[in-house]
């Protein structure tokens, strides 16, 4: 998601593997950080479930480069998504700290596909 503009709200909505049957990871990055950690909260949720509710702070779902990239996701559960569609709802916020910039949110969603043997 690319946000462009400061205290903007943005809607994405993206489709799950359809061989997903299960989601059970998320996680967040940006190319400018700060902004992220400052700024950022979302609400996401998968085919209606809420996962994180309205203004969820981003810093609660970032890592950094000191965790092992095998600890780099936010565990949800065993949720179920069979050929889910997952929706976010991003939001920036001014903060005292940071002076708004363009700046792009990228989500990341781990799901485990069905295995027929």
């Amino acid at each position: 998601m690319q946000i462009t503009a400061a205290n903007e709200t943005k809607k994405g909505e993206f489709e799950l593997d359809k061989n997903a049957d299960i989601l059970f990871g998320v996680a967040i990055t940006s190319d400018n950080e700060e902004l992220l950690f400052y700024r950022g909260s979302q609400k996401m949720q998968v085919n209606d479930k809420e996962l994180f509710p309205e203004d969820f702070e981003s810093k609660l779902l970032m890592t950094g480069l000191c965790v092992s990239p095998n600890n780099r996701m936010i565990k949800v559960g065993m949720v179920k998504s069979g050929n889910g569609m997952v929706e976010v709802w991003f939001k920036d916020t001014n903060h005292p700290k940071t002076k708004f910039s363009p700046y792009r949110v990228t989500f990341y969603f781990f799901s485990k596909v069905k295995c027929d043997h």
